[in-house]
């Protein structure tokens, strides 16, 4: 629970689909919000343990994605690749086959550009706002409000958004058509990985060479060195602290969709391939659920022969 006071709009008639880490964090600030909140899980279990963690904000749990979208103004989707989400918006008990004429949808799975582009396609005929609306931020800027949110989708789908999203994000930025804010989200991981791998050899680097790391950080971060990763996971990595909620396995399927758009694209990404390719080592040694800095541990700790 958050002390961050909800950003105000007009409250609405809001279905959220998937209470985990990040969609549950995000449900509670639209709750919080004043919306008129639906909830929604796969398993009913964690919707009824996220209701009872936040009473007094719920107006009902769903019993099926066609039911939460009954009546509702918005309905948000945040579930786990492109099979559950083809699940919960197009099958036949999916969100779209009682979704009124008009409302608005948005997603905040990551998945492939192709089914973005294509729920949008579906949605036309009910004429439904769509908008693929990723996040970045992690765990952290969910309970905090703070997440950073890129969406593809028309400008009048984006503006429509916006109030709604606004309850849980500081930065909310229209990349381009249905199916682009997903291929920014790509890109973000990419740009994550890679940081990573640059930040796990500088630390390990760092520590064979029995340099004091806070004095080296000190030194680093202020200058061109400087990133998020840095800033926030320098002194953790070099500690073997990795529980910070987004797991490796997790960005291993972001990284598979980053390649799978590169191949479609003729993009070459070799970096985001080598990284990839870590992290399957990462997984070997069974730190699969770990946070993603656990990336330094296929790093040795000594020096080579010693």
């Amino acid at each position: 629970m958050t002390d961050q006071t909800p950003k105000a709009s007009a409250p609405a008639n809001v279905s959220f689909l998937g209470l985990g880490t990040m969609g549950g964090a995000m449900a509670r600030h639209l709750g919080n919000a004043g919306h008129h909140l639906t909830i929604y899980n796969r398993s009913p279990a964690r919707a009824e343990a996220w209701q009872a963690a936040n009473p007094g904000i719920t107006v009902r749990v769903a019993t099926s994605p066609a039911n939460a979208a009954e009546g509702a103004d918005a309905i948000i989707t945040c579930v786990g690749n492109d099979d559950d989400l083809a699940d919960v918006v197009l099958s036949p008990n999916g969100a779209f086959s009682s979704l009124k004429r008009g409302a608005l949808y948005i997603d905040h799975t990551t998945v492939s550009a192709r089914i973005a582009r294509q729920i949008a396609v579906e949605g036309r005929d009910k004429e439904l706002l769509c908008v693929d609306a990723p996040v970045t931020g992690g765990q952290s800027g969910a309970e905090a409000g703070t997440l950073a949110i890129m969406c593809g989708g028309s400008a009048k789908a984006v503006d429509a958004a916006r109030p709604i999203l606004e309850a849980y994000a500081k930065r909310v930025v229209h990349v381009g058509k249905s199916g682009a804010g997903q291929t920014a989200k790509m890109a973000n991981q990419m740009c994550i990985a890679g940081a990573l791998a640059g930040l796990s050899e500088a630390i390990r680097f760092a520590q064979i060479a029995h340099l004091d790391l806070d004095k080296v950080f000190e030194a680093i971060s202020g200058g061109a060195a400087q990133s998020w990763q840095m800033d926030n996971r320098f002194h953790t990595m070099a500690k073997d602290e990795f529980d910070f909620g987004f797991a490796i396995d997790w960005m291993r399927k972001d990284l598979g969709l980053a390649m799978d758009e590169a191949r479609n694209l003729g993009a070459s990404v070799p970096v985001t391939a080598l990284v990839d390719q870590f992290y399957v080592d990462v997984q070997a040694m069974g730190y699969g659920r770990e946070d993603t800095s656990a990336l330094i541990r296929r790093l040795p700790r000594r020096k080579a022969g010693k």
